[in-house]
């Protein structure tokens, strides 16, 4: 069933908000970006420079896995005007292994557009914070309300779960969204918007969770619908995801005497830009690039070192690794030797990281193989 939006004024959406705010405030999260209700209450505000840097991380990433980003990034560069005085490249290097990273550029030119043309104060306007680069409609409505207190619709995954049980919402996501929006609206409270977002956001987390959600917990099951019916996890309502395209390419690590690998930075545009890697082959989420020995960048002792895979949002793609060592390849401008100790330290995604661990690993294998022979 649809709740006809011309009577979801006519509920009883005060209490509802009540309800669930007394509930954040007993059994909120612990993270380390947020600012307890009590401490809110009593007149300390959440710093928008904080807010705004978990809100990018978490954007398609776990709370678990931002975390320790989280606290490294603040350690660095406690400051909007820290992080924007930045080299793009440490940044990068920051925030390997986080995934999405058009998240970690975009994280650097706001920095240098609030350090440059606001002070180092954030907009504490929805408008005014779309227009910075990298804010989209979510994270400007979250800032506004965590941040300043604005009374913002915020509408994460956890916040379309938990409304669209709640009123048994059967149009699909995500032609739902303007619906969910409306009954959040209806139920924001104007002078606790942050509190609200973070609650609704932690309930979905916590408690209406996408499986067995623990309904005889939640602050608002009197009157949900979904539950009425005996089916929450039927909601929200998705239609089927097409499957992935399958994508094929090859990698080339190259180790040197010293343990050295050999590594150059990507384009600065499409997938993975500005970030480092060991040479691989063209490919793309739309097309594949070449597997075999044949592409290698430079004539070396390759070997198979068998194949890696990596789940991209759009795309599955399969690299075929191939391994050279004792190489001494004059390498050319933009690409670098990278001494095993630096390594860590290199902004390698993870797929490029599975890539030299497989290449490392079949290098073990084979000096082993031929100590034994």
């Amino acid at each position: 069933m649809t709740t006809d939006t011309s009577s979801i004024r006519s509920e009883n959406q005060e209490a509802r908000a009540a309800a669930l705010l007394a509930w954040y405030d007993a059994h909120h999260r612990e993270l380390p970006w947020r600012t307890p209700p009590r401490e809110i209450a009593a007149g300390r505000r959440p710093d928008p420079y904080g807010v705004w840097l978990s809100e990018v991380m978490l954007q398609q990433t776990t709370v678990e896995a931002v975390k320790s980003y989280y606290l490294r990034f603040l350690a660095r560069w406690p400051t909007v005007a820290d992080l924007a005085a930045a080299e793009t490249d440490d940044v990068m290097k920051a925030w390997a292994g986080l995934g999405y990273y058009s998240r970690a550029r975009n994280l650097k030119a706001c920095a240098d557009r609030v350090a440059a043309d606001h002070g180092g104060l954030f907009p504490d306007t929805e408008d005014g914070l779309r227009a910075l680069p990298g804010i989209g409609a979510y994270t400007a409505a979250a800032i506004a309300a965590i941040a300043f207190g604005r009374p913002a619709v915020v509408v994460d995954g956890n916040v379309e779960r938990v409304v669209s049980r709640l009123f048994a919402i059967a149009t699909p996501l995500p032609a739902a969204k303007e619906e969910i929006r409306r009954h959040v609206q209806a139920m924001l409270p104007a002078d606790c918007p942050g509190d609200f977002a973070q609650a609704m956001m932690d309930l979905g987390a916590t408690i209406c969770s996408p499986r067995r959600p623990k309904c005889m917990l939640c602050p608002l099951n009197e009157g949900c619908a979904a539950l009425g019916e005996g089916d929450p996890e039927r909601y929200p309502v998705k239609l089927p995801k097409p499957e992935r395209p399958q994508r094929r390419g090859a990698a080339f690590v190259a180790i040197r005497s010293d343990g050295a690998v050999l590594l150059r930075k990507r384009p600065g545009s499409g997938l993975l830009a500005g970030m480092a890697e060991p040479p691989t082959t063209g490919w793309t989420a739309r097309a594949d690039g070449e597997t075999g020995v044949g592409a290698a960048p430079f004539a070396a002792g390759w070997r198979a070192a068998g194949s890696i895979r990596h789940v991209f949002t759009h795309f599955e793609l399969t690299l075929d690794v191939f391994r050279a060592e004792r190489v001494e390849h004059v390498p050319p401008s933009g690409w670098w030797w990278s001494p095993p100790q630096d390594l860590s330290g290199e902004a390698l995604p993870t797929v490029m990281k599975k890539a030299i661990a497989a290449a490392m690993e079949g290098a073990a294998t084979y000096r082993e193989q031929q100590d034994k022979a």
